[in-house]
């Protein structure tokens, strides 16, 4: 388990160097999360320590919901304010996001021989 902890914490690390010396305006945890990814696809798999300490991360997720919901509670006088840019926001985003997957499926999705066409 200490072994799985370690490798997170290694491409965290990683991450944040990156991030302090070379891509600034990109945070170090996505960075480190990238190059844990890519790490794993070239060795074409999860070891059994780090596949323990994602799992017992998991399990613990919604805490970090916790801080995020009092923030809304402490500003929520503010978000009443913008209720209606941040409602426009939102509906703008989702039909965006929804817009461009269905232009990523079809085209990934394309068959070859109407790909050549």
């Amino acid at each position: 388990m200490i072994s799985g902890l370690v490798q997170i914490l290694l491409f965290q690390s990683l991450g944040e160097l990156i991030s302090k010396f070379a891509l600034p305006t990109l945070p170090g945890p996505v960075i480190g999360l990238v190059l844990l990814i890519i790490w794993l696809v070239l060795r074409k798999g999860v070891n059994h320590e780090l596949a323990l300490v994602a799992d017992g991360f998991s399990q613990y997720l919604g805490l970090l919901f916790v801080p995020a919901a009092v923030g809304v509670v402490l500003f929520l006088p503010q978000l009443k304010a913008n209720a209606l840019a941040i409602i426009s926001a939102l509906v703008g985003s989702v039909i965006l996001t929804i817009a461009t997957s269905a232009l990523v499926v079809r085209f990934l999705s394309a068959k070859p021989n109407e790909a050549g066409q």
